[in-house]
Formats: C-alpha cells, structure tokens, sequence
C-alpha cells in the first residue's frame, strides 16, 4: 500500500466522522437490499421502499464492481465484520466466475440476470430483444475492483488475480485510433455478432475471432479512463496511450469547430505522443474539461486512482477546480441553491444525463436541468458564440456527486447534502434518494448499484484516510501508473 496514498488525507473530525458513519450505514443497508441471496449479485436499482420485490432483474459489470468496493467500504468504516465481508466478496468471486463471458478475450458481457446469472438476451421488463454487448468501460470498473480486492481481501486474492488477468483489454485497443499523435485509442466496446446500425469488424487481440467494434473511440480524458488505466497496469495497452486521450481538442483549424468552447494551450510531447495541453474557460476558471461535464467523468476514477497525488500538477490541480466550478454553476450562475450535477435517475422517470454544459467537450453536452437549458461559447471564426443563458429551469442534484466532491471541497459538500436532505423529501432507508428536482421538488425516489457504490467508496476513503484507495495502489500499480501520470503540467487556475 503505498505510503503517499495513505498520507494524501487524513481522517476527519469527529463532528464530521459522525455524519458521515451515518450517511454510510443508511447507504449500505440499499447496497445489501439489492443483493440477490442466491447469488450474492447485486440487482442494478431497487425502489426506495427497499422492498426486496422492486428489485431490478438485471445486473452489470459496474454493478458488480460497486458492490465489491462496498463491502470493503462497509467492513473498513466498522458496519460489518470482516468475516462478514470476506464471505460476501467470496461469494460474487465464485458466481461472478459462473458467467457466461466472450471467451477468446475473457470480456463480461454487459447484462445477467443476478438471481440465474443467465445472460439477458431479453429485457425483462419490456420483451425487447438484448444484444449481447462488452462494453470496456464497464469491464474496466471490474477490473479495478478486482485490483483493488487483491490487496483488500487477501482470503481471495488469488481468485481476484486470476480472475483480472483472464480479461484481455487490448481487445478494445485500436492503435490507429489516435493515429495522428502516434497512439491508440479504446473502442466503446464490441458485439460478438454483428449488430444493426454502425460497427466495424475487429480483432485487435490477435485471438482469430471477429467481433464488431462500436465505431466510436474513447477520445477524451472521462471515466472510461478507468479502463486505459486497467489495460496498461496489466501490460496488455502501451501507456502512451494515456497521451493519445484528449485534455482538450487543439484549437488550429475548424476540424473541431463543434466542440463546446475554443481551447487554450499549447502542444507537447510525451513517450513520443503529441499532446495538446488545452483548458476551458468558466467564470474565470481555467480546466481540463470532461466529456459531458458532470461529476461521474471527472471524480469517480480517483476514488481508486490516485491522480491527484501521483499526477499533482495535472489531476492535483484539476480535480479541485472542477468542484468549484460545479458548485459555482449551481449556487451562481444558475442560482439554483444547491449543486451536484451527474447522471442519474430522471426524477421526471427514466434515467438522464447531468451536468454542467460549459465545463464539457460536448456542444450538445450534459445540462442541469430539466429543460436542457445550454450554452454556445462559440468557436472563434468556425462558429458565432450564442447569448447566455438569462434564466435556468428545473435543476436536478444527485447526492452521490456531493459525495466524490468530499475530497476536495468537505466542508460545501456536508452544507450541500445537508440543505438537500432537509428541503426536499431526499432520504429514505437506504440513505439519500437517487436525485431531486430543485425548482418542482420532485424526489427519484430509487437506489441506484452504481450511485449508490459511489456513495460508498467516497465515504470508505473520508473515514479511512484513503484506505481503499490505498488498496488499488498497489506497488505493481504505482509502478505502472505513476511514472504515467507524473509527467504532465495542466495550466488550471481556480
């Protein structure tokens, strides 16, 4: 366990520590409501009633992932034994190893049934046909679990080992996807079959099986970094790829004249990869921006990765930064009273996309309300910047991204899920709902595995100065990642 990981923060007070304890054993009893006894697989969501019935019929790589980090979580804060513990993750080990998977790369396919461990090829609540699917960011969460259990549940290890080491991530590895800084980059995924709409025929781990690889690539610097980070600890994807992944995209011509905002920056090289180093502006802030601007793509991946210790003049600088500038967005500019801005369940019903628009690469990125309210900041010549908005709609908070925000800004964060909690009907059995409706009060009044799992681990590492944090960094990890992660300089300004 590496020493810098340990020191990076320190145990809270004891006003603090006894919100948080709480906040934590409310979280978990939703993690445990969602466990299918048989299998000991987590369901995806279960209504806030908590009622075993409500349970989702389905399950996920992610979803699995949450739930290993859980219960270390919950046997670290001292909410279960550590028997407890060793039994519930022994028990998702030997079932997870049940399912069926594409064998010639050893990748989970996206949907199980957690009572069968059948793979769905039938939605259950509506008859619709599922293809299967292996989705990379998905088995990247996995993975990372499963580094992450090697050094947090020695019992199994072993079995967390093998069971890492049997999935082969360079089947997702197109290297000519950043072909023209030198690099690869990962592909959304892959259907064994060939699938209706876009695809494009692959086998980039030289297994002589043909999949079909979504035609889209993982280009920018979001969560599905988590999956970079498992393929090169691995050695199965070179770590220059990690320069092949965009801060920002270059600012010279109007190939990217689409993108929310013109970049500030300038280029560099590492391992021999050209890499523009760009920020965004907001309200005088200068950032590495996410993908759609929300909270998941920014805070979820350090919550196992170190960034910010091991990259402290990029990921050090960015993470605190983007925090400010969501809460600045909720409480300023959008005046919304509250923050937090992260996909989530739709309080309206379904699931949506939040987040902050201006503070992602996606013109037509993640917005905080419900009206989908956006901004144009324009791209200098290539496209005329729009008024911005006067006024913001119906915003919609989700606790979980008050709780990645722990880190970095604790203090607004306890205020946040504080206000939260006590103007809106926001919490049930199972700890804070999934997301609420500022301007209308309407409660999603669901727990979702993943949200939930994040609450979790985000809690696990306040409580024990960075303990699970600790366990993913591994020396053979550190190893791999921190000479990485060590050699950029972002030029972020709060």
């Amino acid at each position: 366990m590496a020493l810098a990981v340990l020191l990076a923060v320190s145990p809270v007070a004891a006003p603090a520590e006894n919100t948080l304890t709480t906040y934590a054993k409310d979280t978990w009893k939703s993690m445990v409501a969602m466990v299918d006894p048989a299998t000991g697989l987590p369901a995806d969501k279960i209504e806030g009633t908590l009622d075993p019935a409500t349970r989702a019929k389905v399950t996920s790589p992610t979803n699995i992932a949450t739930y290993l980090w859980s219960t270390v979580a919950a046997r670290d804060t001292g909410i279960i034994s550590k028997r407890e513990a060793e039994q519930r993750v022994a028990k998702v080990l030997q079932n997870v190893q049940k399912l069926e998977r594409h064998e010639p790369t050893g990748q989970f396919f996206n949907w199980y049934d957690p009572h069968t461990l059948a793979l769905v090829t039938t939605w259950p609540d509506s008859g619709d046909p599922v293809a299967p699917f292996a989705s990379s960011v998905d088995n990247g969460w996995l993975g990372a679990a499963l580094l992450m259990i090697r050094s947090a549940v020695p019992s199994v290890a072993r079995d967390a080992d093998k069971l890492v080491r049997s999935m082969d991530f360079s089947s997702y590895y197109d290297p000519q996807g950043a072909a023209a800084q030198g690099t690869g980059l990962l592909r959304g995924g892959f259907w064994p079959d060939r699938p209706e709409g876009c695809s494009t025929p692959s086998d980039y781990n030289d297994s002589g099986t043909t999949v079909y690889s979504t035609c889209h690539h993982y280009g920018a610097m979001t969560e599905t970094r988590i999956t970079s980070y498992v393929g090169i600890v691995l050695g199965q994807i070179p770590r220059a790829h990690y320069f092949g992944m965009l801060r920002t995209h270059p600012n010279d011509d109007c190939d990217f004249g689409w993108a929310e905002q013109r970049a500030e920056g300038s280029w560099q090289t590492f391992e021999g990869v050209r890499v523009f180093e760009g920020t965004y502006g907001y309200k005088g802030m200068r950032l590495v921006p996410t993908w759609g601007g929300s909270m998941f793509e920014a805070l979820m991946v350090p919550q196992l990765v170190p960034e910010d210790v091991w990259g402290a003049k990029s990921w050090g600088r960015n993470h605190p930064v983007y925090v400010k500038a969501q809460k600045v967005h909720g409480l300023d500019d959008a005046g919304y009273g509250y923050w937090g801005f992260s996909p989530s369940n739709n309080p309206a019903g379904g699931y949506r996309e939040y987040g902050v628009d201006a503070i992602g690469m996606d013109t037509d990125g993640y917005t905080s309300d419900q009206e989908r309210t956006s901004v144009d900041y324009g791209y200098g010549d290539c496209r005329p910047a729009k008024p911005e908005p006067a006024t913001y709609g119906d915003g919609v908070v989700t606790p979980h991204a008050s709780f990645l925000a722990l880190r970095y800004a604790e203090k607004d964060a306890l205020a946040n899920l504080a206000k939260i909690r006590n103007d809106f009907d926001s919490y049930g059995p199972g700890g804070f709902y999934d997301a609420v409706a500022v301007k209308s009060g309407t409660v999603a009044k669901q727990y979702l595995a993943l949200d939930q799992g994040m609450i979790m681990i985000a809690l696990g590492n306040r409580l024990t100065g960075d303990g699970l944090r600790g366990y993913f960094a591994s020396r053979d990890v550190e190893r791999a990642l921190k000479p990485v992660l060590s050699q950029e300089t972002w030029e972020v300004r709060s």
